[in-house]
């Protein structure tokens, strides 16, 4: 895993987590910061934030599903 990857996901997991923040959620952590992105960012960086790497969906076209040919028309 590389870099800028784990930024990436670290951004995406806060930003969900900063909604919910937002919506109502109590923070999972002790913190003096009263905006929900550092909370959010706060809680990520002390491990409390569950998350999952799904695999990466196939894309269409992939060698798993056979490309399909239209049909000439006559």
């Amino acid at each position: 895993m590389q870099a800028d990857e784990s930024k990436f996901r670290m951004i995406l997991v806060a930003a969900k987590r900063a909604r919910q923040i937002q919506a109502g959620a109590k923070p999972l952590v002790h913190t003096t910061a009263r905006k929900s992105t550092r909370v959010a960012l706060d809680e990520f960086r002390a491990g409390v934030l569950p998350y999952e790497i799904l695999p990466p969906e196939p894309a269409e076209g992939s060698a798993e599903e056979p490309a399909r040919t239209p049909k000439p028309k006559k």
